[in-house]
């Protein structure tokens, strides 16, 4: 078999006999292999003829998601809380690991969180929004959020990472087993280096890449240094750090919720728009709109035997 349809349930959804038939109905060959009782399962299968007049034979990657949308129908995806992810079983296994930070590897968007203290959240969270969805261009947003900043002590930030900011469900747990099994793995986000350092620490990542708040006697000043990490930025160091550790694009795997994300989701081998803003989860080879992170180990063929715990 040379192609693989994942299915993940999400937090209170449990796959069962009937999610199971209905997809592998659909699939040539379709050869079911659990990786976790009730919570996901991987159902080899050849390309081929599938069994729906609606959809396209595979031929090509990009028909890949004509196979995730047919599975999603049939199982009632939805309604049922259950990811599908359709790639091919070669390389799946990932060699190198990029993440966004906000709304990805943590819960929160930390200058949302920053801006909270000025009692200017819901005005910069309106932003924040709209710069994610890309309504607007990411830089220029920074920097007008980044002014709205100018006076806070930078000693808010360890007090908002300990109170306010929560690591995402199965993140250390997609970290830990990634580089237990030689990944090499960087948090990369158009956020600041001052939540980057303790929440990458936190979650295990070799290195941390973002934007560095000026800070001029113990305060933020209201600015960003310049050049700011933001889409390009991401995409380039998908590319050099893949190049640094000689790997191939398929041995690539990066996830991400907003349109800062877009370009490094589509250099990565499999790149993965985790519960994404409608625009980014259309453009993503892959999505995850119900399940949490260790969502991702399940894709790459990861059994619960396999994970190394949080």
């Amino acid at each position: 078999m040379t192609h693989v349809a994942t299915l993940i349930a999400g937090p209170g959804a449990r796959l069962d006999d009937t999610h199971v038939a209905r997809a592998s109905a659909l699939l040539p060959g379709a050869a079911p292999h659990p990786l976790s009782e009730g919570v996901a399962i991987d159902i080899a299968f050849a390309p081929g003829a599938i069994e729906d007049p609606n959809v396209a034979p595979l031929g090509e990657a990009v028909l890949l998601s004509d196979y995730a949308n047919a599975i999603r129908e049939a199982i009632g995806a939805v309604e049922a809380g259950i990811d599908v992810v359709v790639q091919p079983v070669r390389h799946r296994r990932k060699r190198l690991f990029l993440a966004d930070m906000d709304s990805t590897m943590i819960g929160q968007e930390c200058i949302d969180e920053l801006a909270d203290y000025v009692g200017l959240k819901p005005e910069v969270s309106a932003i924040t929004e709209r710069a994610m969805r890309g309504e607007l261009p990411f830089e220029p947003a920074l920097r007008e959020r980044v002014a709205l900043l100018a006076g806070l002590s930078e000693t808010i930030v360890p007090e908002i990472v300990a109170e306010r900011i929560r690591l995402t469900p199965g993140g250390r747990a997609l970290v830990r087993t990634m580089r237990a099994n030689g990944a090499y793995t960087c948090l990369v986000s158009g956020g600041f280096t001052l939540f980057t350092g303790p929440l990458s620490q936190a979650i295990g990542f070799h290195e941390h890449r973002a934007n560095v708040l000026v800070v001029e006697d113990g305060r933020l000043a209201g600015r960003v240094e310049e050049p700011i990490l933001g889409r390009a930025a991401k995409y380039a160091t998908l590319v050099e750090l893949r190049e640094r550790h000689r790997l191939g694009e398929a041995d690539t795997l990066a996830v991400g919720d907003g349109a800062n994300d877009l370009a490094m989701l589509g250099e990565a081998g499999l790149g993965v728009a985790y519960h994404a803003k409608p625009a980014v989860a259309e453009a993503a080879a892959a999505r995850i709109d119900h399940a949490d992170l260790r969502a991702l180990l399940y894709v790459q063929g990861y059994a619960d035997a396999e994970i190394v715990g949080e």
